[in-house]
């Protein structure tokens, strides 16, 4: 083995600490590594891929990797980098969430194959729940000071005086429980490594000290750089709300769009960090960008790379084929091949109006349908004046002032896209 899982982690801009020696041990060995998922959504956000990439690079490295769903921990909520304590989540709750997470991470990583590094799924609750309080209290507490645990940032930024709340003896005992879940796969599974953000720092530590003092053995960490965005706002988050990584959530289109509207500061981050492609690959784009940034390949190479990885190549060129309606040349066709969700996220915003769907069935001619219908345009006069300029268009096909409206011009059997000119946009939905 050598030590180019570091240096990878190290060129993406990933590498945010680690331990002395882990470079070693994994120039070493097959070393095994974990690292945690937090179940408090039946999906992960785009925030969650970073973890899984670095999974899926150590398992390309050789290494094996361990994916840890938290049905333990979940029920507590990790007090890291929060201000306040989360809603506990009940036992139905949470089952739902990580059987949603475990499906995801199934299409990264490599669990079936039968090789030495195949990945393994775990939950901690496997092991959290044969275990009394009383026996926590004797046979892990005691090994870890209070002292100890009150000097991680996670403890003492809700602990100082100017914190809003404080923090409840269930948030207070999270490390300790992280610190056992690494005893735990250290001492079942051989797993010397556990990796996670740089927020992690703190929790993570605490296991490979409890792993140190509990058996006298030695254990390593890495932690990876939070993402951040040039503009100070939220990463992973659209006017929408989070960007997850369920199609049911966020739509392949809004997922291809998120990426396709990053910054050329973010974009030349981004390709590193979410992206397989090899460092002479990604230095020539950053390159040919750069000298011709109105083609905007960064952005385009890394909205087809994770949208291909995270749903398929199918979605992509259907999330290209939405995204053309509004900024290309597209055809009634391709309008009526989009779902009902996609069909709705390209016309976010766009005004409508009720009708009929009898009337639609009679027929509904053009005039009405701009103006007394719905109310596109003000007046039958407007109307008539747009079709004699050849301005109007139905499902984007130009229309005549002779053109009846019909139920086959329906669009997933519910709407009507009205259109005058290039970008102004009316929707007719059926009811």
């Amino acid at each position: 083995m050598t030590n180019n899982f570091v240096e990878e982690l190290r060129w993406r801009g990933l590498l945010n600490d680690v331990m002395p020696g882990t470079e070693e041990q994994l120039n070493k060995e097959v070393t095994t590594a974990y690292i945690g998922f937090d179940p408090t959504a039946d999906s992960l956000h785009i925030g969650g891929l970073v973890p899984i990439i670095i999974l899926k690079h150590f398992q390309l490295f050789g290494h094996k990797p361990i994916a840890l769903v938290g049905g333990a921990t979940g029920m507590i909520g990790d007090p890291s980098g929060k201000s306040n304590e989360r809603n506990l989540l009940n036992e139905e709750v949470l089952d739902k969430n990580i059987k949603g997470i475990k499906k995801q991470l199934s299409k990264f990583l490599d669990f079936s194959s039968g090789a030495d590094n195949a990945a393994e799924l775990v939950n901690n609750y496997d092991w959290m729940k044969e275990i009394s309080f009383l026996e926590f209290a004797r046979d892990i507490g005691k090994h870890i000071t209070v002292n100890y645990m009150m000097a991680k940032d996670s403890v003492k930024n809700r602990l100082n005086p100017e914190a809003k709340e404080g923090m409840s003896f269930t948030e207070f005992t999270y490390q300790l429980i992280q610190g056992y879940d690494f005893l735990h796969l250290y001492k079942e599974k051989n797993c010397l490594l556990q990796m996670g953000g740089s927020d992690q720092w703190g929790n993570i530590t605490t296991g490979t000290e409890l792993i140190r003092r509990k058996v006298q053995g030695k254990a390593y960490a890495i932690t990876c750089t939070l993402i951040t965005k040039a503009d100070g706002t939220k990463f992973g988050k659209s006017e929408g709300g989070n960007v997850w990584l369920d199609p049911e959530r966020t739509s392949p289109y809004k997922f291809y769009q998120y990426w396709l509207n990053s910054s050329d500061e973010d974009a030349e981050k981004y390709i590193k960090i979410f992206t397989f492609l090899d460092k002479s690959t990604i230095e020539g784009i950053i390159k040919e960008h750069k000298e011709q940034p109105h083609l905007r390949l960064l952005q385009k190479t890394i909205a087809n790379e994770v949208t291909t990885m995270v749903h398929s190549k199918e979605a992509l060129e259907k999330a290209i084929k939405a995204s053309n309606i509004l900024f290309g040349k597209s055809t009634s066709t391709d309008l009526k091949s989009l779902d009902e969700k996609t069909f709705l996220d390209v016309f976010d915003g766009v005004p409508q109006a009720e009708i009929s769907k009898v009337d639609l069935e009679n027929g509904i001619d053009i005039i009405a349908a701009l103006n007394e219908k719905s109310g596109f345009l003000k007046s039958n006069g407007e109307a008539r004046r747009a079709l004699k300029e050849n301005s109007i268009a139905i499902n984007k096909e130009k229309v005549k002032d002779d053109y009846s409206l019909s139920t086959s011009d329906l669009i997933a059997d519910k709407f009507v896209l009205l259109q005058r000119g290039k970008k102004n946009y009316f929707l007719l939905r059926v009811v």
